[in-house]
């Protein structure tokens, strides 16, 4: 449940974001008259992430076995890499995104009322469809026959909505440089364990060959139906007897990303750290607020 609700915090989080500094960026600027054709593009992004996620969660239901076993591991797979290029994203760019963001603003206000609800809808709308479909993977490798997995998720992007309220009035402080590279970092260990799963779901649909070959098998010791068997399940997607490729590309998709996301050269030329600017990055969503 709580890599769960991490997911739904840090995506969450971001999409609050945008919002919040879309929001604050018209109503600073005097274009209140602006505002309505925002929340509709936000609106028509928040119902496309749910149609996705129902289309998702139910279509695959009149599938075969097989079939939903490759749907499943194929989208698990393209979720985390979608989720992997977030993740290094936001933290080569949380620094830059006010100024990107209002940026875009500025140009759709000279274009008019459509460019304005197509601005704040590609803002949102990019991290609803990746939320949706890193959610979705996710519930699906926890696949505890419970709603702890999306109660998680719920309660991360409810708490992220709050936050990002909090952000607007000015009544919180955090330095999001930090707070992006620690969730980054915790985000990618979920990430190693949906892309195992992805990888088991493709060996049952026959896809991927290995499926009888055992790494080790310790369900004696880690019972799945413990307590702390499912607190490591919920938690890292462990599975106490994967198979030899399973452990084979969770390790090296762990052990690469972590090494590249930890170090300063995977975020890119040209924005080198200079002292005081995760500061200024922790303010940027109040500073449009005042």
């Amino acid at each position: 449940m709580f890599g769960n609700y991490l997911i739904g915090l840090r995506e969450g989080l971001e999409a609050s974001l945008v919002v919040c500094i879309l929001i604050a960026y018209l109503v600073k600027t005097g274009r209140r008259d602006a505002l309505r054709p925002v929340w509709a593009g936000i609106a028509v992004a928040v119902l496309l992430a749910f149609g996705f996620g129902c289309a998702l969660t139910f279509g695959s239901q009149e599938l075969t076995f097989e079939a939903q076993e490759a749907l499943g591991g194929s989208l698990s797979i393209v979720a985390v890499g979608l989720v992997t290029w977030m993740v290094f994203w936001m933290r080569r760019t949380a620094r830059h995104l006010k100024q990107e963001l209002t940026g875009r603003l500025d140009a759709a206000l000279q274009m008019g009322t459509a460019a304005l609800v197509a601005t704040a809808f590609l803002a949102v709308g990019r991290e609803g469809l990746e939320t949706a479909l890193f959610v979705w993977a996710s519930v699906r490798a926890s696949n505890d026959g419970t709603h702890g997995p999306l109660i998680g998720v719920l309660l991360g992007l409810a708490t992220a909505v709050v936050l990002g309220w909090l952000f607007y009035r000015g009544a919180l402080r955090i330095n999001l440089a930090k707070f992006f590279t620690w969730t980054g970092g915790m985000l990618v260990i979920v990430a190693a364990g949906v892309l195992a799963y992805g990888v088991h779901d493709l060996q049952e649909a026959g896809w991927v060959p290995g499926l009888r070959n055992l790494a080790f098998d310790i369900s004696g010791t880690i019972p799945p139906d413990s307590w702390y068997g499912t607190l490591l399940k919920g938690v890292f997607n462990f599975q106490p007897d994967p198979t030899v490729v399973q452990v084979a590309v969770w390790a090296l998709y762990l052990v690469l990303t972590l090494a590249l996301f930890l170090s300063p050269v995977g975020f890119g030329p040209g924005k080198p750290k200079v002292k005081g600017t995760d500061a200024q990055a922790s303010d940027s969503a109040q500073a449009q607020a005042r």
